[in-house]
């Protein structure tokens, strides 16, 4: 059966706020566990107005507290933007309060435009620098600690969330794997590395005391509808936000379906978004059922991911619904 888990951003509507897009996330949460869902991550960003994710450690720890069996984790924390040790220990705390079920995922992207990321980066690496490696290393070390170390994350002493690598290149893939950590692909970003990427990981990949062998997820951009039609009319916003950040304009909430209706493409500008946009799925059941299974085979991802960038809530949540659904029949009759 496909591990299934989301990727939450917090999605701030243009009819909407902020408070409400996280007061959603927590039930999302909670209606995902209902589903049977393994993980619920969420994202950091920073001075984005359609984003309501920029705490994950606090997103985390609510979320952990309104549900019981569900794992709860960041997709990622962007570990230049924070001091290795104090993330460590943010996490630990997390792990030692829900025994079993914290993830913690961290990425190298500053999650922000370049002038904020000048002001989160005041304890920390520029972006691009090889000190990311040496971070990942030392967060690690921290989320791992050994008898005689000078520094210690404490909870971690008997609660040790596990790391994983997040990243959309070949390169992150690698790193991944040398390293024996789980790693998050980032399909929705990068979807031409995918199989490069895992391909990379799995080649790379030493066993460690975190883990024994490979085990790789790919998040990906994921709308289903009960048909193909009013699968594509809820990803109208999506192709405004793919529109919008080419042009470097995205600084505002989200559209909704109806507004994104009422915008005009040259086609020009359709092709390009039809190309940007060809990696998402998005659908009927069986449309995006064949195409996961596609993907999760062509990678040999051992967990699929979804993004959903749906506006309506319960809309949101039956595109959950009806994703699990369809792979569990499929799962059923493979077996």
């Amino acid at each position: 059966m496909t591990v299934l888990s989301i990727l939450d951003t917090a999605p701030v509507w243009r009819d909407s706020s902020p408070a409400r897009a996280l007061r959603e996330t927590l039930r999302a949460a909670q209606e995902a566990e209902r589903m049977g869902y393994h993980r619920y991550w969420v994202a950091e960003h920073h001075n984005a107005p359609f984003i309501a994710s920029c705490a994950p450690p606090v997103l985390v720890a609510l979320i952990a507290a309104a549900t019981s069996r569900i794992r709860a984790g960041s997709g990622g924390v962007m570990l230049p933007n924070h001091p290795p040790l104090v993330v460590a220990e943010q996490f630990a705390t997390l792990e030692a309060l829900h025994p079993g079920r914290v993830d913690l995922g961290v990425g190298r992207s500053p999650g922000t435009d370049m002038a904020t990321a000048r002001a989160l980066r005041r304890v920390s690496s520029p972006p691009g620098s090889d000190a990311f490696r040496e971070q990942v290393r030392e967060l690690v070390g921290y989320c791992s600690p050994r008898e005689g170390d000078e520094i210690v994350a404490v909870p971690a002493t008997d609660a040790r969330p596990p790391v994983w690598l997040l990243g959309s290149s070949v390169d992150n893939g690698r790193f991944a794997g040398e390293l024996g950590l789980p790693f998050a692909f980032a399909h929705h970003i990068r979807p031409e590395n995918a199989v490069d990427a895992l391909r990379a990981y799995r080649e790379a990949f030493r066993p460690s005391a975190a883990l024994a062998e490979p085990y790789a997820l790919i998040s990906c951009a994921v709308i289903v509808a009960d048909t193909d039609e009013r699968a594509r009319w809820l990803a109208g916003p999506s192709k405004v936000v793919v529109a919008e950040s080419l042009k470097g304009t995205r600084n505002a909430p989200n559209p909704t379906p109806e507004q994104a209706a009422r915008v005009r493409w040259t086609s020009a500008e359709e092709s390009v978004l039809e190309a940007r946009t060809a990696h998402h799925l998005v659908g009927a059941p069986d449309t995006v059922r064949d195409r996961a299974v596609r993907l999760l085979d062509d990678t040999g991802a051992d967990e699929l991911m979804v993004m959903t960038l749906v506006h309506d809530l319960d809309e949101r949540l039956r595109s959950y619904e009806l994703l699990a659904k369809t792979l569990e029949a499929e799962a059923g009759k493979a077996g």
